[in-house]
């Protein structure tokens, strides 16, 4: 089993305590004894930094199942592992409380302008009237996406006392009930949100789903939230958007390109909070999604189990130890 891009080692106890296994931890997937431990490697686990496509597993000729230390599989090639009869795993809820409180926390500075009265007073202003913010009690919070972190964001703004109401066509109303969330159409959020917050992951359906069109819905005094996915927003459109004021404020924590590149509108566009995908940075988070992923990577490769796995449907669970 090989452990990168610098997996929480707490995490992997449940590897590392069973006797099965092998656990080889190499933080740089680009250091040549990676290559080394990857061919003859059974199990991979990895964050973002690592991209798992076709070459890398040409070099894994006895792979059995990938593990991703958190929601995201972009960094891996599901169809050439499906195609190879690899699993590839997530770890789903691992991070879901870390993601909801730093929604929290961009959500908390755009209405109160914390980040940018940090950089006044250090400039040595004193600009209490210009950086005059809003409440959220009172305020409708519109959710676009209400699976597991959408969910936790909701009840930590019920807390502040917002009124939630959220668009997911893949939720139930009786799930809805259960959490007490008003289910809508996307317009709906669109329009009557104070604040929108995006908890999608990046499909074909979902690119751009914030776009010129979107953004013309919104309030004059809305502000945008995406913690989710970059490419979700449309990222000129949200530019211009804040420069002609047709939205308060918008904070990201992802972008279409990671790192953000130097010529991005983003830089800079007014009014916008940028965070380098801060969501499951915490040390509770990773430590909880490298256990996650270890336990469905035992599961896999001790009980032949791949019924967790994202492309489940596409393989057969035929896999088992070696």
């Amino acid at each position: 089993m090989l452990a990168t891009d610098g997996v929480s080692t707490l995490g992997l106890a449940p590897l590392r305590e069973d006797d099965r296994f092998d656990v080889v931890v190499i933080a740089d997937s680009t250091r040549a004894d990676f290559d080394e431990a990857l061919s003859v490697a059974s199990g991979l686990i990895v964050r973002s930094a690592t991209k798992v496509r076709e070459p890398m597993f040409e070099r894994a000729p006895l792979l059995k199942v990938v593990g991703r230390a958190g929601v995201g599989v972009d960094n891996i090639d599901l169809n050439t592992a499906s195609e190879r009869g690899i699993a590839v795993m997530n770890a789903p809820a691992g991070n879901t409380v870390s993601a909801a409180e730093l929604t929290m926390a961009l959500i908390l500075s755009a209405a109160r302008w914390v980040p940018e009265a940090d950089r006044s007073i250090r400039e040595g202003k004193w600009e209490r009237a210009r950086l005059r913010g809003m409440e959220l009690r009172g305020k409708m919070l519109g959710l676009i996406g209400a699976g597991r972190i959408g969910s936790e964001v909701a009840v930590r703004c019920r807390a502040f006392g917002m009124d939630v109401i959220a668009y997911d066509p893949f939720l139930s109303q009786e799930r809805a009930h259960e959490l007490r969330l008003n289910l809508v159409g996307l317009d709906d959020v669109l329009k009557n949100a104070d604040v929108i917050s995006l908890h999608v992951p990046l499909t074909d359906e979902t690119r751009g789903l914030i776009a010129e069109s979107s953004l013309e819905k919104m309030k004059n005094d809305a502000l945008v939230v995406n913690a989710s996915r970059g490419g979700v927003i449309d990222e000129t459109a949200l530019a211009a958007a804040l420069v002609n004021g047709s939205i308060a404020g918008a904070a990201l924590d992802v972008y279409e390109t990671e790192p953000i590149p130097t010529d991005s509108a983003l830089r800079d566009a007014p009014n916008l909070i940028l965070t380098p995908h801060l969501g499951a940075s915490t040390k509770e988070a990773q430590i909880h999604v490298a256990r996650e992923v270890a336990e469905a990577i035992i599961a896999v490769l001790a009980h032949g189990d791949v019924s967790g796995a994202v492309n489940a449907a596409e393989i057969s669970g035929a896999t088992g130890l070696s």
